[in-house]
């Protein structure tokens, strides 16, 4: 099931609300409430999670913030150093308008995650700042960190971050470099079986670099020395990278499927499309016609290629996305693609989602939102979670 969601953003840019990851498994989470250090009763579903750090930064340097929202209130929040879950307050903003969550690693043994949807930051040398806002209905809300707005407190900060759902079916976890990548991380689940992912090959922080810097269209996301590199949606949006960059691409796919038809097949079955007269790519089977998409939509897999969580167009909207990102709509009508050497071939393609896949140890990385179809994300779940590892691995 391609489930996916992409996080709800601010008119700033800074992101407002937790990510969404896909747990439609059964089975239970290991171990109930216990006590957490200080002894607390931490909160329900009480997960052991530790961080190794190989970053090459002492720990001193290094803070973590796990912040997201309690799925039986659907409050935003953060976790205590004791581990237990705290709604976010207005009165949290005490640093300097912001809040000072942060858990210095130095202060992270012992660390359990509650039952929640959202996302460790790791922050090496300085603070990141979240700040405690009212949403729409006048409740409070988390505002994150926007590492890709010049104008974002937290842009110069080396920092990244894990995404995860634990719930009473299980661990659901990934790294993610949806929005950008500067510190190179990996995560392990141990319980039904030993998983990880994540891992850059050695060197792999180069790699990245590298290519980027290698590709004139791509260098202008480098940020800094090689600090950090924006992810290509979030560049057009700050008139880093071309808004036109997949034009010819999407015309050409567009010409193509308007006397081809294309096949795409999901769980609900297989639909096929071709566009119509009205220039949308219309397919059978009540699958919502798409427009054509934009270089934007391409990247950001939305607009035109938003993926409805209704089991038919979403699943369907999802595939195109990841095919319109790995560029593999003009090599094959049958979708999607399962041989990760046909992706990323042609002159207008997703080089930098590409090149994490080229720069992992298992060849799996979360470049773009739908990174996911065909299995090719930095992800792991398990449904009888023992502990969680995260780790920040060598620069």
């Amino acid at each position: 099931m391609i489930d996916r969601r992409s996080l709800l953003r601010t008119a700033g840019g800074a992101a407002l609300a937790a990510p969404l990851l896909g747990s439609a498994a059964c089975g239970t989470s290991a171990g109930g409430a216990q006590l957490a250090a200080g002894g607390q009763a931490a909160s329900s579903g009480a997960l052991p999670v530790s961080f190794v750090n190989e970053s090459g930064y002492p720990d001193s340097a290094v803070r973590l913030y796990i912040v997201g929202t309690d799925p039986a209130t659907g409050k935003q929040g953060r976790v205590r150093p004791d581990g237990t879950f705290a709604p976010v307050k207005l009165s949290d903003n005490t640093d300097g308008g912001y809040t000072d969550y942060s858990i210095p690693l130095t202060e992270a043994g012992g660390l359990t995650l509650p039952f929640m949807s959202g996302r460790i930051y790791l922050a090496l040398e300085d603070k990141l700042r979240f700040k405690v806002v009212e949403d729409g209905a006048g409740n409070p809300a988390l505002q994150y960190p926007a590492g890709w707005v010049e104008s974002d407190p937290g842009f110069g900060v080396l920092h990244d971050t894990v995404e995860f759902t634990h719930d009473d079916t299980g661990m659901y976890c990934n790294t993610t470099m949806v929005d950008g990548f500067c510190v190179p991380l990996a995560i392990a689940l141990s319980g039904e079986r030993e998983q990880s992912t994540g891992r850059l090959k050695p060197g792999g922080r180069d790699m990245v670099f590298d290519a980027m810097l290698a590709d004139p269209d791509y260098s202008p996301l480098v940020v800094g020395d090689r600090r950090r590199v924006i992810a290509p949606g979030h560049g057009i949006d700050s008139g880093r990278f071309s808004d036109t960059y997949y034009a010819s691409y999407i015309d050409r796919v567009w010409s193509r499927y308007s006397g081809t038809d294309l096949r795409v097949t999901t769980n609900a079955g297989t639909f096929t499309g071709r566009v119509d007269g009205s220039g949308r790519l219309a397919f059978d089977g009540g699958v919502t016609p798409i427009e054509k998409p934009s270089t934007r939509d391409v990247f950001f897999c939305d607009g035109a290629l938003a993926a409805p969580n209704d089991g038919v167009t979403g699943p369907v909207a999802a595939i195109l996305g990841a095919a319109f990102n790995r560029s593999t709509l003009l090599d094959t009508a049958e979708h999607p693609v399962t041989d990760a050497g046909a992706f990323y071939n042609a002159d207008v393609t997703n080089k930098y989602a590409g090149v994490f896949h080229e720069a992992t140890e298992d060849g799996k990385a979360y470049g773009f939102a739908f990174d996911d179809v065909s299995g090719f994300a930095s992800y792991i779940q398990d449904h009888a979670p023992a502990s969680f590892e995260v780790s920040l691995t060598p620069f």
